[in-house]
C-alpha cells in the first residue's frame, strides 16, 4: 500500500513537470523549424501521448484480445475529447482563431465516418487496416498541405512567441523527446499506484477498468493540453487532441486488424462508435460555428459531463 502510494504522488508530479518541459521542447522545436503549433502538436504531439495507445493495442493484438486493443482505441477517442477537451476547456478556455483548425476538425470527422465503414460488418480484417492505415497517410499529406497554405495561420502568434524559450533546436530536441518518454513512464506509474489503492479499498476491476486504465492511457495527453493551453499555446493543445484521435483511430485501431482479423460485437457500433462520432461532431459544433469561435468552461462542462455519461452507461449495462 505504502509504494503505491509513493508511485501515486510520484507518478503525477513526474506527469507535470515533464509535460512542461515536453510542451516547452514541442514549442521550440515548432518555431526553431518553421513548423506552426498547430502542425506539431497534431503530428509530434499527438503521435507522442498516443504511444501509450499504441503500444496497448500491439499487446493486445498479439496475445489474441484484439476487441481489447478496438476498445482502446474507441475508448480513449471518447476520453480525449470527452475528459481531456474538457478538462483543459474547463480549466484554459481555448479561443479558435486558427483557420487551419476548420479544416483538422472535418479531417478528423472524415477519418472517423471510414473507420465506422471499416467497422459496420462487425469485423476488422486484415483489408480494413490497410484501409486504415491509407487514411493515417492521406492525413498526415493533408497537414503538409494545411502548413503550405497557411504557413502564416497559427493562433495569437505575437503572443505565444513571447512564452516561447529561446534555445537552440538541438535542446530542443532533447527536452522534446526526454519529456514525452517521461510522460509516458509516469503515466504507467500512476495508473499502478492508483490501481493498486483502489484494489486495496475493495473497489471492483470493473470500476478500475472503466475509469483508472481507460484515464490513464489518456493522461499524456491530458497533460500535454492543459500544460500547452496554461501556456497560451492554443494550437498545440488543440491540435493535440484532433491529431491523437486520427493515430488512435488510423493507427492503433488499424494494428489488430493487421496482426489478427477479429469479429466485433455490435455494442462496439452503436454504442462506443455512436459516442465517439457524437463527441467529435459536437467540437465540430463549438469550434467552428460558435460565435465568437472558441471552445469556453460551459463547452468544457457538456463534454466532461458526457464523458461521465459515458462511464455511467458502461458500468449500467455490465453490473
Amino acid at each position: 500500500m505504502l509504494y503505491a502510494i509513493l508511485a501515486l504522488l510520484a507518478g503525477f508530479i513526474i506527469l507535470v513537470w515533464s509535460a512542461d518541459r515536453f510542451v516547452m521542447g514541442a514549442a521550440a522545436t515548432a518555431r526553431n523549424f518553421g513548423m506552426s503549433p498547430m502542425l506539431i502538436g497534431l503530428t509530434i504531439v499527438s503521435f507522442g501521448t498516443s504511444a501509450p495507445e499504441i503500444l496497448v493495442s500491439t499487446m493486445a493484438a498479439w496475445n489474441g484480445a484484439g476487441e481489447l486493443a478496438v476498445g482502446n482505441a474507441l475508448g480513449s477517442n471518447i476520453a480525449n475529447i470527452g475528459l481531456v477537451l474538457g478538462i483543459t476547456a474547463l480549466i484554459a478556455p481555448l479561443p479558435v482563431k486558427s483557420s487551419v483548425l476548420k479544416k483538422e476538425i472535418p479531417l478528423l470527422l472524415g477519418i472517423t465516418l471510414i473507420a465506422g465503414a471499416t467497422l459496420y460488418d462487425m469485423q476488422l480484417n486484415a483489408i480494413d487496416g490497410v484501409i486504415l492505415l491509407c487514411s493515417l497517410i492521406f492525413a498526415l499529406f493533408m497537414f503538409s498541405r494545411f502548413q503550405k497554405s497557411n504557413p502564416e495561420d497559427t493562433l495569437g502568434q505575437e503572443e505565444e512567441d513571447e512564452e516561447i524559450p529561446d534555445m537552440t533546436t538541438g535542446k530542443a530536441l532533447f527536452w522534446l523527446l526526454f519529456g514525452l518518454t517521461l510522460l509516458a513512464g509516469s503515466s504507467r506509474i500512476l495508473v499502478w499506484g492508483a490501481t493498486e489503492i483502489a484494489l486495496f479499498f475493495g473497489v471492483s476491476e470493473l470500476i478500475i477498468g472503466l475509469t483508472i486504465v481507460a484515464i490513464g492511457t489518456s493522461l499524456p495527453e491530458l497533460a500535454a493540453s492543459v500544460t500547452a493551453a496554461l501556456k497560451n499555446h492554443h494550437d498545440i493543445a488543440l491540435g493535440n487532441v484532433v491529431g491523437s484521435n486520427i493515430f488512435n483511430l488510423a493507427a492503433v485501431m488499424a494494428i489488430p486488424g493487421l496482426i489478427s482479423p477479429i469479429a466485433l460485437d455490435s455494442v462496439v457500433l452503436w454504442r462506443d462508435y455512436a459516442v465517439m462520432l457524437g463527441l467529435t461532431v459536437a467540437v465540430l459544433a463549438f469550434a467552428v460555428w460558435k460565435k465568437p469561435q472558441s471552445i469556453d468552461r460551459f463547452e468544457g462542462s457538456l463534454l466532461a459531463i458526457a464523458y461521465t455519461a459515458y462511464l455511467g452507461l458502461l458500468y449500467y449495462m455490465t453490473v
